[in-house]
């Protein structure tokens, strides 16, 4: 995929997306005691990811406007730009790693700029999904598989 052919909110989706999950990942079950366990790592996981996709918007956006102030000039070669595309592409890999580890942990990312997380948990032998956003001191909620956000209630389990 070019670079230059990303929008910024491509770009900045990671490649994998942000809600997607590596399908080779077996699906865990959290408690809420689990989960509660992973939340200051994941806080700190999702602030560094947070900060590198800032950095991947503002380098997209600089790089898409230095290629339109040169578009259309003839001494400008399609390798001008081969450095700023390299390292975007090597932070958006980078985001991906970390991406990675924290979906290799069985967390759900449902967005980044919030910090919105989800754990899949059993709930009276039903799956559910613990809900938590960066902010919140501890998983204070859940919500059904289709309910989402919207949808959340007090933990009663």
């Amino acid at each position: 995929m070019q670079l230059a052919a990303l929008s910024a909110n491509e770009c900045c989706k990671f490649r994998v997306g942000e809600r997607s999950r590596p399908s080779m990942t077996a699906k865990r079950y959290f408690t809420v005691q689990e989960a509660n366990a992973l939340v200051p790592e994941l806080e700190s996981l999702l602030r560094e990811l947070q900060g590198m996709k800032r950095e991947i918007q503002r380098r997209h956006q600089q790089l898409q406007e230095a290629k339109l102030q040169f578009a259309g000039t003839v001494s400008v070669s399609s390798d001008a730009f081969f450095a700023e595309e390299a390292e975007l592409e090597f932070l958006i890999f980078s985001a991906n790693s970390l991406l990675g580890q924290i979906h290799g942990t069985g967390v759900e990312i449902k967005d980044i700029d919030t910090g919105l997380c989800d754990f899949y948990a059993l709930r009276e032998g039903v799956e559910v999904l613990l809900c938590w956003r960066m902010g919140e001191p501890e998983i204070r909620y859940w919500h059904g598989l289709y309910d989402g956000f919207m949808g959340r209630r007090m933990i009663d389990f």
